[in-house]
């Protein structure tokens, strides 16, 4: 089966936990997935109904974030991250003048893919994620569309 992208739906809070669960060491909540469907833009990567990838994001006037993401252990390294961004980027496209995201510092393979998607360091979040070993610093990046 090919792979689709939809848009998330209510009863897809339970897999989108189980999803993050499983590929991050801080995941959100059924509840916090839940809200996030209702209040944000939530997108699915799946293949045969099971569900590959998640995207959070949202806009707010001229600028967009990226709030979530995250791609299956199973098929991490196949390009659905990529894809995830690409969707991203191509909905704000006209609309937002940037796209706004953080990322833990240690996550090089994330900071690795917005940097060849275009995305460069603009700042830096001291401490600003829980760790195993406290408190890690938060990379701010950002994408300018071109004008």
């Amino acid at each position: 089966m090919a792979l689709s992208l939809r848009a998330a739906r209510r009863g897809d809070a339970p897999a989108l936990a189980a999803l993050d669960a499983a590929a991050t060491d801080f995941p959100w909540s059924e509840s916090q997935f839940g809200e996030s469907i209702a209040s944000h833009r939530v997108a699915v990567l799946e293949e045969a109904g099971e569900l590959l990838g998640l995207l959070v994001h949202q806009r707010v006037l001229d600028e967009a974030e990226l709030l979530n993401v995250a791609v299956a252990p199973k098929v991490q390294g196949q390009g659905h991250g990529a894809r995830l961004i690409n969707h991203l980027m191509d909905a704000h496209r006209g609309q937002a003048r940037r796209l706004l995201l953080e990322v833990r510092a240690s996550n090089r393979r994330a900071i690795d893919l917005y940097g060849r998607c275009g995305f460069v360091r603009v700042a830096v979040r001291k401490g600003y994620y829980p760790s195993a070993q406290g408190r890690e610093d938060a990379w701010i990046m950002a994408y300018e569309y071109p004008r």
